[in-house]
């Protein structure tokens, strides 16, 4: 055991093992080495086995599960979309770390989706909801409802934001070009 109870403690500061207790509030598993994720008081709870912090300053902003969150796509390779997670939709915080969120294509929209990349391509601006906190920085995201999906399509070719021109289709005003995508109740286009 590294830190003790009522101990003082900084960002990244080492608690103990994951052999001997799971990670809890304000902690963060590193490789088997379970560490502080802000300033503050350890809190052991031996019954448990968990270790966790009471902040010593106005809590971060963190992400939790059905936190609707803004996001640009990274990647779209197979059954996944990779998605930067910009912050939390009406937040005027801005989260402590970059997290990387995941839509599987089951989670894209209701339906059937044969491609990913009829929903989703690289640049596009999205709105999104947390499913599931992994880690420090990872998050499975869900795009299957009204008011969330692509806010803002990139043009595959030009680059450029294109004009929404039906439900699922958009349209490039610099060359024309004509995409499918998730499109959000709530598109900019």
């Amino acid at each position: 055991m590294k830190a003790k109870n009522g101990e003082f403690v900084l960002p990244g500061d080492a608690l103990g093992v994951t052999e001997e207790f799971l990670p809890s509030e304000w902690t963060y598993d590193d490789h088997g080495e379970i560490r502080s994720l802000v300033a503050g008081t350890v809190t052991i709870d031996q019954k448990n086995k968990k270790i966790s912090i009471i902040p010593k300053t106005k809590s971060p902003m963190l992400l939790k599960k059905g936190d609707v969150v803004l996001g640009q796509i990274r990647e779209v390779r197979g059954q996944r979309a990779l998605v930067d997670v910009d912050g939390i939709k009406d937040s005027k915080r801005s989260l402590p770390i970059t997290f990387l969120g995941a839509i599987h294509i089951s989670q894209a929209r209701k339906g059937y989706v044969d491609k990913l990349t009829d929903d989703f391509r690289i640049g596009d601006l999205i709105q999104a909801k947390v499913t599931k906190v992994m880690g420090v920085d990872n998050a499975d995201l869900t795009t299957a409802e009204n008011e969330l999906g692509v806010l803002k399509a990139m043009c595959t070719n030009c680059r450029h934001f294109m004009k929404q021109i039906s439900k699922k289709e958009v349209k490039c005003p610099n060359c024309g070009r004509k995409e499918t995508r998730n499109i959000s109740s709530n598109y900019e286009g």
